[in-house]
């Protein structure tokens, strides 16, 4: 067996034990880029190295391969470019401020690099930070938001419960901050970070707190149910950026000139946006959200390339911003 087959054989043990309900024929092929003919054949060499490799079929008679016997895949180890990417993802948590998944991130890591021998521990430690610092990992400054490490520790264990959660906090028509009970649903982070939760004392629509407004938070043992029908990622699709007001909820559509139109497809605007080239070799860009100010801090930064068509408000915001000095394109 080859050692690119071995590795193959190595990350097929691994999907089929982590995945809870095994894993099919199609999903190896498509996870490896091959024919189901040729993935039929490397379940059955895992077969053959892994014996506890045991398969059940489901109501469409698709076959669920599951490894049990785990043991020797710890003997693996960790790799260089394994490590290299859970430091890659440390940093760019700290950059955006989430310190919840900084302090995990960092206690996994913390963990497998334990379970290293003393001398290879030290050498990957020290490519992993030449080969970090050579992607632009090691020190990109840039501006951080400002949250409360401790209040962000209070949020995640309330999440985790949920529990509720007393804050102190202000907000903008607060004279001074006032005591709040509320029920968290989750964080967006964004230039500004926002807590996602209801006010019990209110109604039951959720809210967006913003997270630099909290003085400081104390959890509850008062458990609550959560909303089963509640998707943070669909909430979030809601905003163009962190901030949301249900009366700016509107069309948007963008049109990037021709000389930056091949730039602008590269980037996902918004999870929903529609893509349209027209004949002069622009780009029409359109979505539903809201978010008007972030919108225009955004487009700022592409100058006079992209004009904004809807919604009018936004088109007297942005073009105060529009520089045609601004030569180089995000």
């Amino acid at each position: 067996m080859s050692f690119t087959k071995a590795q193959d054989l190595l990350k097929l043990a691994g999907l089929s034990a982590s995945r809870y309900g095994g894993i099919t024929v199609k999903q190896v092929a498509e996870e490896f880029g091959v024919n189901e003919r040729t993935a039929q054949r490397m379940i059955y060499a895992l077969r053959d190295v892994f014996p506890s490799l045991e398969h059940q079929t489901d109501s469409e008679r698709r076959r669920h391969w599951k490894l049990h016997d785990t043991s020797m895949l710890g003997m693996q180890g960790l790799y260089n470019h394994e490590l290299v990417a859970l430091e890659a993802s440390i940093r760019r948590a700290e950059r955006e401020g989430a310190s919840m998944e900084v302090d995990a991130l960092r206690s996994l890591r913390d963990r497998l690099v334990a379970t290293l021998p003393s001398s290879q521990a030290r050498r990957m430690e020290v490519d992993v930070e030449v080969i970090l610092e050579a992607k632009g990992y090691a020190c990109r400054p840039g501006p951080k938001v400002k949250t409360c490490p401790q209040v962000l520790n209070y949020v995640s264990a309330a999440l985790r419960g949920p529990f509720r959660i007393f804050i102190q906090y202000q907000g903008a028509k607060d004279p001074k901050p006032r005591r709040r009970l509320i029920e968290p649903y989750g964080v967006l982070l964004g230039t500004r970070h926002y807590l996602v939760a209801r006010d019990v004392a209110a109604d039951a629509n959720l809210r967006r707190f913003r997270m630099d407004r909290i003085e400081k938070a104390e959890i509850t043992n008062e458990w609550f149910k959560r909303d089963p029908g509640f998707d943070l990622e669909a909430y979030a699709a809601k905003s163009f950026g962190s901030f949301h007001l249900d009366a700016e909820f509107t069309r948007v559509v963008w049109r990037f000139a021709p000389a930056a139109a091949a730039t602008a497809r590269e980037f996902e605007f918004h999870p929903t946006q529609d893509m349209v080239e027209e004949e002069d070799g622009s780009l029409l860009v359109s979505f539903e959200a809201s978010g008007l100010v972030e919108m225009a801090w955004h487009l700022a930064k592409w100058g006079d390339a992209v004009e904004v068509l809807e919604p009018t408000a936004l088109r007297e915001m942005a073009a105060g911003y529009r520089n045609a000095q601004i030569r180089v394109l995000p």
